[in-house]
């Protein structure tokens, strides 16, 4: 039985977040109203699937309550856990020593007195990892990918980056400059004329080329030899993010880079912490201790903002040393055979996925109301999955994000099918007696 029994609002099936992310009036705080109205009408008939809080933290059965305070029970496919190492016992333990040690808190920035034995030690097992000479952490992955474009390209300079890059990614462009040009996701010709426009017209300021090792949404990659040599050819520099591969794809762990043998041939490499080696926090990987220096000093996100806390560089270090030991790789394995036996199941069940196997398995929907409905009652039935739509991705291509995590069990991965099917299939019905949505979001009554 549906938790929500009133009839669904059209209003709640159309518009998007991107229809008030510019509001007009001149009081700040008022013109906020007409969002919080259309999310409270999608979020009062259960069409609302943000912001939910667990128990336990991120296991791969939890108990959560979503913003209502309505809990719900089940197999969880919405957290970024991939080798499943934020519940490993040497990770607690690593943990709790560190917070022996240190006490909860860096209590300043790695430019001042933030620093801790850890946080050096885990610079330099990031830069063998990567085979790059210096490395600058962040407190957050976020941080590191707005911070190292804030920092490194200024006003007069250019920056021609995948359309389908991060949004840490494209709001570090925004504060840096206005010359920003995208090129169409993973197409290497549209890249290349952007550069040679660009190059036309300008020699003396630098170019950043921005590009993803595994991008979130279509679980694809691009090829980093061609782009690096792409930018060796026009005077560019590489900067590639690494959040959702490293450590949870290739043999070794060094996800696309490692794989298309990339290593130390990247010009910039930034990552994050919080998918694989539970925790928060982020990197830039950099050439040379000249460019550490500046951006410890001249991007933002690290300059001005607290180190990763004692325990956080702790238990990353910890991570680290698991994701290279041979447990690591019988994580890997594990999590790849459940990546292509999700996969595999949901093909058999009529449902289509975007890209290459990993971590990500991006479940196709369509419609923004479709995916709705089916949000609606994925929890119903005891499954957490997170709902992506536009504008995260384009207009008519929502979908749900599932990622997979390495203690998943058969069943957890039959259920979360089983579940995904079945609500596909209701929602479709519903959306049937609904007829098309028209009412547009501005409308909805207050």
């Amino acid at each position: 039985m549906s938790q929500t029994t009133k009839p669904t609002p059209a209003g709640a099936l159309t518009g998007s977040m991107r229809d008030f992310r510019v509001p007009g009036g001149a009081d700040l705080l008022a013109r906020v109203d007409g969002f919080y109205r259309w999310q409270d009408q999608r979020r009062q008939h259960g069409l609302w699937p943000f912001s939910r809080a667990t128990d336990f933290g991120p296991r791969t059965e939890v108990t959560a309550a979503d913003d209502r305070g309505i809990v719900m029970q089940g197999v969880n496919f919405a957290s970024q856990d991939y080798l499943s190492l934020s519940s490993h016992p040497a990770i607690r333990e690593t943990a709790l020593e560190a917070l022996d040690r240190y006490g909860v808190h860096s209590a300043g920035s790695p430019a001042l007195v933030g620093n801790t034995t850890h946080s050096v030690a885990l610079e330099k097992k990031i830069a063998e990892f990567l085979d790059m000479p210096e490395v600058v952490l962040y407190p957050t992955g976020w941080a590191a990918g707005y911070g190292v474009i804030r920092g490194l390209v200024r006003s007069a300079d250019h920056i021609v980056m995948d359309a389908l890059s991060h949004t840490c990614l494209q709001e570090g462009a925004n504060a840096a400059t206005r010359n920003i040009y995208q090129f169409r996701h993973l197409d290497l010709e549209h890249c290349r004329r952007w550069l040679s426009t660009i190059r036309a017209k300008d020699t003396e300021n630098g170019i950043m080329v921005v590009t993803e090792g595994l991008f979130s949404m279509d679980s694809d990659t691009p090829d980093l030899a061609a782009m690096q040599a792409l930018c060796h050819e026009f005077k560019a520099t590489l900067m590639v993010d690494v959040a959702h591969d490293l450590g949870a794809l290739g043999a070794d762990g060094r996800g696309h880079i490692g794989v298309q043998k990339m290593l130390g041939k990247v010009d910039v490499v930034m990552g994050s912490f919080s998918k694989t080696f539970a925790s928060n926090g982020g990197f830039v990987a950099v050439r040379n201790r000249a460019i550490k220096e500046y951006l410890r000093f001249y991007s933002p996100t690290t300059t001005f903002s607290n180190a990763l806390s004692p325990m956080q560089a702790a238990v990353i270090l910890k991570a680290f040393e698991i994701v290279e030991s041979a447990e690591g790789a019988k994580l890997r394995d594990e999590m790849m055979a459940n990546v292509l036996s999700l996969r595999s199941q949901l093909a058999a069940a009529g449902l289509e996925t975007y890209g290459d196997p990993s971590a990500i398995v991006c479940v196709k929907m369509g419609s923004e109301g479709l995916a709705r409905l089916v949000s609606r009652r994925l929890p119903e039935m005891g499954l957490l999955a997170n709902l992506v739509e536009f504008p995260a991705v384009p207009k008519g291509q929502a979908r749900f994000r599932m990622q997979v995590m390495a203690k998943h069990s058969p069943q957890n991965i039959a259920d979360a099918v089983s579940i995904v099917s079945r609500a596909r299939a209701e929602a479709e019905v519903e959306l049937a007696e609904l007829g098309a949505p028209a009412v547009a979001p501005e409308r909805v009554a207050a």
